[in-house]
């Protein structure tokens, strides 16, 4: 697989976005977890494009109970004390 950078700034930018909280690039893959806001991945690829980042594959998915949970407490559901 072609391993495909990341500028900083363009992970900076995409960060400055208004629903956006916490961007991660490792693995050749990016992450972007977002609030709200339905237009989110369509602003993502308006910055990879307008900054000619290619990428193979895109997916979008809600977060889960777990997700939510761990964000707000620091612990998965299944955590011991």
């Amino acid at each position: 697989a072609e391993i495909l950078q990341l500028p900083e700034n363009v992970r900076e930018e995409i960060e400055a976005l208004e629903h956006v909280y916490e961007v991660s690039y490792a693995d050749n893959k990016l992450t972007a977890r977002c609030t709200g806001g339905r237009h989110n991945l369509i602003e993502i690829l308006k910055i990879l494009q307008e900054n000619q980042v290619g990428f193979g594959s895109v997916y979008s998915e809600q977060p889960t109970l777990n997700d939510v949970f761990l964000e707000i407490t620091g612990k998965a559901l299944r955590d011991k004390e």
